[in-house]
C-alpha cells in the first residue's frame, strides 16, 4: 500500500521534468517530507484548460487532495479511505473505473514510507498478546535519485451545499495505484534488513518509468485493456530501502531529517 510518502521537489523542477505546459504559482506547495492522506499533493495531468478557446488537452501541474472522492458520493468523508487503488481491480471498482479510463495522473514523490513490525513483537502478536507492536519505518526510493513517478487517478466532486461561485464548490481528489511488491533483490539493501520490497510489505505504489508517462497521461487513450497493459510493474532492481527514524510515524513531524538513513533500525531485530 501507500499510506505516507515524501515530496520535496520544487514545482519549477517538476514542470521541466514532466514537460508541463501550465501551472498556477498560486497552487505552489511547500516541500513535504511526511505526506499523509487528505493533504494537498502535486499531480501531473492532461486536460483542456477551463474557458480556453483551444480545448486540446494541456499537460498541467495541479495541487490535488490525496484521498479520492467519487463523483457520485453524497459526502466527501470517505476520501481518506480512498488513498489507494489496486492495479489488479482498478478497472472494475465503482470508485475507480471511470477515472481509470479518462482521468489518470502522475503523483511525483521522492519515495514512500513503509513500516515493519519487529520480529520479537510479531511473536508476541502470534501468541495472542494484546501489546501494540512497535514498527520500524523504512524509506523506499529510486536508487539513482530520480523521481518516484507514482501512477494515480483523479476525480471531481461537487459540494452541493455551496453555491456555484464558491471557491470550494468543487473538490479535485486523487488516489495512488498500488501493485504487488517486488520480490527481486533491491538495488541497494540495508546491511541488516529487507533484501526485497516484498520483505517490507506485500504491496507497493506502482512506479511509472518515463517511457510510459505520455501514454498514461493521454486522455484520448480509453481502451481498458491497453491501459491495463501500462500497469505492469517496472523492471526489478531499481529501488533502494533503508531504515529511518520512528519520528516519521507522527504525521506532525515534517522536515528533511525524516529521510536520513539510520545506521541500524531503532526497533530491535526485524528479520
Amino acid at each position: 500500500m501507500c499510506g505516507r510518502y515524501a515530496a520535496s521537489r520544487r514545482p519549477e523542477d517538476l514542470t521541466g521534468l514532466f514537460q508541463v505546459e501550465k501551472w498556477e504559482p498560486a497552487e505552489a506547495l511547500e516541500p513535504d517530507y511526511n505526506v499523509a492522506p487528505t493533504k494537498e499533493v502535486y499531480a501531473v495531468l492532461e486536460r483542456p484548460v477551463k474557458d480556453a478557446d483551444d480545448q486540446r488537452p494541456v499537460r498541467q501541474l495541479r495541487a490535488l487532495k490525496w484521498g479520492l472522492v467519487p463523483s457520485w458520493a453524497r459526502t466527501p468523508e470517505g476520501g481518506a479511505r480512498m488513498i489507494n487503488a489496486r492495479a489488479e481491480t482498478v478497472h472494475e471498482k465503482p470508485s475507480f473505473r471511470r477515472p481509470f479510463v479518462s482521468r489518470r495522473c502522475i503523483l511525483p514523490a521522492d519515495g514512500y514510507y513503509e513500516w515493519v513490525t519487529g520480529s520479537e513483537e510479531r511473536q508476541l502478536e502470534e501468541k495472542g498478546r494484546r501489546k501494540r507492536p512497535r514498527k520500524q519505518p523504512y524509506f523506499v526510493t529510486p536508487a539513482d535519485g530520480s523521481v518516484f513517478a507514482m501512477a494515480g487517478l483523479y476525480e471531481f466532486w461537487r459540494d452541493r451545499t455551496l453555491p456555484d461561485d464558491h471557491p470550494q464548490a468543487w473538490w479535485v481528489t486523487c488516489s495512488v495505484i498500488t501493485t504487488e511488491a517486488e520480490t527481486s533483490p533491491l538495488a541497494v539493501a540495508p546491511a541488516e534488513g529487507p533484501a526485497a520490497l516484498a520483505d517490507i510489505h506485500p504491496r507497493m505504489p506502482l512506479m511509472l518509468t518515463p517511457d510510459r508517462w505520455d501514454d498514461w497521461l493521454d486522455p484520448s487513450h480509453t481502451d481498458v485493456e491497453e491501459l491495463r497493459g501500462l500497469l505492469t510493474p517496472p523492471p526489478g532492481g531499481l529501488m533502494r530501502a533503508y531504515p529511518v527514524a520512528t519520528t516519521v510515524s507522527n504525521v506532525r513531524n515534517n522536515g528533511p531529517e525524516l529521510l536520513d538513513e539510520l545506521a541500524a533500525p531503532e526497533v530491535g531485530t526485524l528479520f
